[in-house]
């Protein structure tokens, strides 16, 4: 925990995950409108501001953008300098590290494990969080790795707006599923459903 909140993931790391009610996310998709990125409901127009990302995620919404690296170092190298532990030689050009190595090779720690083994540790479980929890694909089975070099200084994790990055990801979720072909939605869809219940609890 002394990592998480050094790295301003504190409360992102005790959110509990729920059952999401996905006939309330489908009639929220349905009245999602591109133009004005808000939700058109016969009560007016609304939509997941900042500040709900800060309250109910206790996310920075000031700082840096969260973006890709230009310029990174090879996967596995990347991988070996930050989290000590890359994914095998089946997978040499992977762009993204699968949840199910990340359990394997990180949820267990020795009692008597390092100050750069728990570093390494907390980086891979804050992956977790953003590739689970926070801005899941619509496959959600793995964290893309243009994150990793964000978290090489746990100092500065806080100094980037990792809450505007999760509505703008949310945002970007709820526009492409508003098209015919769509079969599945991405973005942190607890956000979405923990913010309908507490704008509009009559949905309760």
């Amino acid at each position: 925990m002394p990592y998480f909140e050094l790295s301003g993931f504190e409360s992102a790391a005790l959110i509990q995950t729920f059952d999401l009610q996905y006939d309330l996310i489908s009639a929220l998709v349905r009245r999602w409108r591109l133009e004005s990125h808000t939700f058109h409901l016969p009560c007016g127009e609304c939509t997941v501001t900042l500040e709900d990302v800060a309250l109910q995620l206790g996310l920075a919404i000031d700082g840096s953008a969260v973006t890709g690296v230009s310029a990174r170092a090879e996967p596995a190298t990347l991988c070996y300098s930050l989290l000590r532990a890359s994914p095998g030689d089946d997978e040499s050009n992977f762009s993204g590290l699968k949840f199910t190595w990340l359990k394997a090779n990180f949820e267990h720690l020795s009692v008597n494990a390092t100050e750069e083994e728990l570093m390494c540790a907390s980086r891979a479980y804050i992956m977790h969080i953003i590739g689970g929890v926070l801005m899941p694909d619509a496959n959600n089975n793995r964290v893309h790795l243009q994150y990793l070099p964000l978290l090489a200084d746990l100092h500065n994790v806080r100094s980037y707006s990792w809450g505007s990055a999760v509505l703008a990801m949310l945002y970007r979720e709820l526009c492409r599923t508003t098209k015919p072909h769509a079969v599945d939605i991405g973005g942190c869809l607890l956000l979405l459903q923990s913010w309908a219940l507490y704008r509009m609890p009559f949905l309760a």
